[in-house]
């Protein structure tokens, strides 16, 4: 047997290839499948299947594409009501790829349609099984029971679901089974995922929080409780899902602009993406822009911060820097990419228009503010959890995602400090507050991770706003 684990770090999302005597099977794919294409024409495999473990909802999958130029058939619960060609499975089928077997273990919780897929090589019994556990068991934690409310399931129903397929069905799998699940530490499918990215049943029956014994009504509670808010996009890329993407070269590549071109997109609602580094837009952007990072999570965080049916102009610092977003921007259902600034900030700067800058300061700056202006307004912008943990004395948490909504509850009059893990989300965060007002606002470098390594000062606990907001 050939086993192959494809993870893409930026989206924290892992997909699979299997093949033996000449025959493959991949599993949960991305939208960009060339890699997987060029892998079994490398190994001599010709892709039978295309296997989804369930509609997901943190990407868009090239299940369709990849099907159709392999020639190979999608397979995916029967559950799905999927509206494209397909092999509709259930609890027990059998794939055969080869010698190996491909059985079908129908494991809701995370979604109605999770499956897993146990792979065993009937031809050489020394290989360990393996289970692909799609997002129903993660390394260090299980997936999320909140995405399927739209299809008429509560999260404390789905949760229960996720309980007996974990106890009933996956953990009592062997302990040496390996264990590798469609996403890691990152991915908004889950809460406290291990960077790990495979495991065994064994070890996660021993060290998996989500997995320690518990009644299920206990399970249940724990699994609802301080869920973080569902990113906006996931319905939408459910259901492209769903109905299976456009091929990836059939989207409109974005065009070069001009700065007037650009002007005239943001009069009729079009974004603008900078997706340069921190320092890079603190330095001088275009005026309410938003910056997104290709460095970090962009794609996710992307899909979190803007509507994917909104027009997007990119900015980059290297043209090749555009292609790269308009591919990772597509992976979460964006096809509204129009265009990039041609010649970068440089055009901007030698057209003699104006370019806003976002200072960017240190822990040790941020420290002496502190002092020196006691109506100082620190705004740190990880989740909850993180912030609980330990976070600047006097900072209020208003995570990220939700920041647009709630920039409200904060005074744009006073001077504000954004912080967060290391820098990447609060210079996003500060360049959504300018774009609510916010006319006095510094990114903190280094984040809070650079703050406890000074040892300075720190709380933990919830501040008032928090509190107040819920």
């Amino acid at each position: 047997m050939y086993f192959k684990q494809f993870y893409l770090g930026c989206l924290a999302q892992a997909s699979y290839l299997i093949g033996s005597n000449g025959e493959a099977a991949v599993v949960d794919p991305r939208r960009d499948v060339d890699e997987y294409l060029r892998e079994a024409e490398e190994k001599g495999f010709r892709i039978k299947f295309v296997i989804e473990t369930h509609l997901h909802a943190d990407f868009v999958s090239g299940h369709r594409e990849l099907a159709e130029r392999a020639g190979a058939e999608i397979v995916i619960s029967h559950r799905a009501g999927a509206e494209f060609p397909h092999r509709a499975v259930k609890e027990g089928d059998v794939l055969r790829v080869g010698s190996v077997t491909l059985s079908v273990i129908e494991t809701p919780g995370h979604t109605p349609e999770g499956i897993s897929i146990l792979v065993a090589d009937s031809a050489d019994r020394s290989v360990t099984p393996k289970v692909l556990t799609g997002d129903t068991l993660f390394v260090g934690d299980v997936g999320r029971p909140d995405l399927a409310g739209s299809k008429g399931y509560s999260p404390q129903e789905m949760a229960g679901l996720l309980y007996d397929s974990l106890h009933g069905k996956l953990l009592t799998l062997d302990d040496a089974v390996e264990v590798y699940p469609a996403h890691g530490a990152g991915s908004l499918c889950g809460r406290n995922m291990s960077k790990e990215t495979s495991s065994t049943i064994g070890m996660q029956r021993q060290f998996n929080c989500a997995l320690k014994p518990m009644s299920r009504e206990a399970f249940v509670e724990t699994m609802t409780e301080n869920l973080p808010e569902v990113p906006g996009y996931f319905a939408r890329d459910v259901e492209m899902n769903r109905t299976g993407a456009a091929r990836l070269e059939s989207l409109r590549m974005p065009e070069p602009l001009t700065p007037d071109a650009i002007a005239a997109l943001v009069e009729n609602g079009a974004v603008i993406l900078d997706v340069r580094t921190g320092a890079e837009f603190g330095a001088g952007h275009i005026p309410g822009s938003i910056n997104i990072g290709l460095g970090g999570q962009f794609a996710s965080w992307a899909g979190s911060l803007i509507d994917i049916s909104t027009p997007v102009v990119i900015v980059a610092g290297e043209t090749d820097e555009v292609a790269e977003a308009w591919t990772r921007l597509a992976r979460v259902g964006f096809e509204s990419v129009v265009g990039y600034l041609e010649g970068g900030m440089h055009e901007w700067e030698d057209a003699g228009l104006r370019e806003a800058v976002t200072p960017q300061v240190s822990v040790d700056r941020l420290r002496s503010l502190r002092e020196s202006k006691p109506d100082l307004q620190i705004v740190d912008v990880r989740r909850p959890a993180e912030y609980e943990s330990g976070h600047v004395p006097g900072a209020v948490n208003v995570p990220l995602a939700a920041l647009g909504d709630r920039a409200g509850e904060l005074d744009s009059s006073l001077a504000t400090a954004v912080v967060c893990q290391s820098g990447y989300r609060s210079s996003a965060a500060t360049s959504i507050l300018a774009r609510h007002g916010f006319r006095d606002v510094v990114n903190v470098v280094g984040g809070t991770a650079a703050w406890l390594a000074a040892d300075f000062p720190a709380e933990t606990g919830i501040c008032k706003l928090t509190t107040e907001s819920g």
